[in-house]
């Protein structure tokens, strides 16, 4: 049995998927503001080496160095820029906060290579990314987010960060805490037991009405409520759990500072500073629990049975692939959680305003039209902004079972790049 999708997380849609001749990519490595080091690729067509508008595309953990939309832009003459991030393959400590730092490194280095406008391309998880960077961006240095989720410096109020110049959202969700919020199980009931069940929260169980998959479910709208919110009472039991352990070692960190730390006996001394310095992991199990994966009368959509990762989202909830599974007290407030962390439309969707296009792929099996694409259309500002709906369009725009090639792409590319030579022409 095939549990996990053919197309998820290996990156094997996240590619050229066409011959693109006469272009040049250039690796670039940067450091950001707090020294961490970046690495990205600049493409360029030769035919225009020192393209005035670039494209830039960037994800919180995946490698978009050679994104398939790029091929689209460059033949049209505009430069790309696939700006990996400092999680990239591993987001266990990631902090969003710290993401703009690595975004704006990206930005300078290609303001100070020529790039006269810059348009950021959010797919998937980079529509929360880029948003939540432009909502720094374009606030005044002493306005911007000081602290983490977890309490840590930002520095973002002392960070050189250039605003973008429009906006793509393409098959962008709403931020990946949202994500969660809809995807958690919350008929776990003991994170440390994680096969204990309480089947009064179970989507999985047929006494709460679900049939064998694929078969389609409709729920009651009485479970449906009651569902949700366990699902963010299990969230705010984590977020408890993160700021637990995170106090535990920031009192650590205070008595280890004291003017009595000395005069404690060896042992305590010794417990004190292995509190301040433990450094404890959240394994979170079983995030793969979305009712719209099994009811598609749930925001109703074109979609087939199950989850971007998975055809039998039942089973696969148990594996060990899956959202947010391994993170660190600090990583899950800033990144997953849907009640803690700043990288949310619904935050930083108002600070939009430059010309933006939604692009929501209907057939996506991870974000969903009212839930994702029109909550995004609705939430930010932008005067010139447009919402296009691709009814046969996968997450990935990859090729569906009937498809010619890569047709479904390099249609929506060749609309995508008439809308932006419209505002940006070379």
């Amino acid at each position: 049995m095939r549990l996990l999708s053919k197309t998820y997380w290996h990156g094997t849609q996240i590619r050229f998927r066409d011959p693109v001749e006469g272009v040049t990519g250039i690796a670039v490595t940067l450091d950001a503001a707090d020294k961490t080091r970046v690495r990205g690729t600049f493409w360029r067509p030769d035919n225009n080496p020192n393209p005035k508008v670039v494209v830039i595309a960037a994800h919180p953990r995946g490698d978009f160095s050679e994104h398939h939309a790029f091929p689209g832009f460059l033949k049209a003459g505009y430069g790309c820029m696939g700006a990996n991030m400092r999680s990239l393959n591993n987001d266990s400590d990631c902090l969003h906060e710290k993401l703009v730092l690595d975004i704006a490194a990206y930005m300078k280095w290609l303001k100070e290579n020529g790039a006269e406008k810059i348009i950021l391309l959010g797919n998937s998880g980079g529509g929360s990314l880029f948003s939540f960077y432009q909502s720094q961006a374009v606030a005044k240095p002493e306005d911007r987010i000081k602290f983490t989720p977890g309490g840590r410096p930002t520095g973002l109020e002392k960070a050189e960060l250039i605003p973008g110049d429009a906006h793509i959202y393409m098959a962008a969700h709403t931020g990946e805490g949202l994500i969660i919020n809809e995807v958690i199980d919350p008929s776990v009931a003991d994170e440390h037991d994680p096969l204990k069940t309480n089947p009064e929260f179970d989507m999985y169980d047929p006494a709460n009405g679900f049939k064998p998959a694929p078969e389609w479910v409709e729920y009651s709208p009485e479970f449906v409520k009651k569902f949700r919110d366990g699902q963010l009472a299990r969230v705010q039991r984590l977020d408890s759990i993160a700021r637990e352990w995170i106090k535990e070692a920031e009192d650590a960190a205070r008595i280890h500072g004291s003017e009595y730390f000395e005069d404690l006996p060896a042992d305590v001394q010794r417990r004190v500073m292995q509190q301040q310095y433990f450094e404890p992991v959240m394994v979170i199990y079983r995030t793969m629990a979305n009712l719209h994966y099994a009811d598609k009368t749930l925001d109703p959509s074109p979609r087939g049975y199950g989850s971007i990762m998975s055809p039998r989202p039942d089973l696969m909830n148990f594996q060990r692939f899956g959202f947010a599974r391994v993170m660190t007290p600090h990583g899950w407030l800033s990144t997953w959680s849907g009640l803690s962390s700043n990288a949310s439309i619904l935050h930083s969707g108002p600070s939009i305003t430059e010309p933006a296009v939604v692009i929501h792929a209907g057939k996506d099996l991870e974000v969903f039209p009212a839930t994702h694409s029109q909550v995004t259309f609705n939430t930010i500002q932008s005067e010139d902004k447009e919402y296009w709906d691709i009814p046969e369009a996968l997450h990935y725009f990859e090729p569906d079972e009937g498809d010619n090639g890569n047709e479904t792409l390099n249609r929506m590319l060749d609309r995508l790049v008439a809308w932006t030579r419209e505002r940006f022409p070379i």
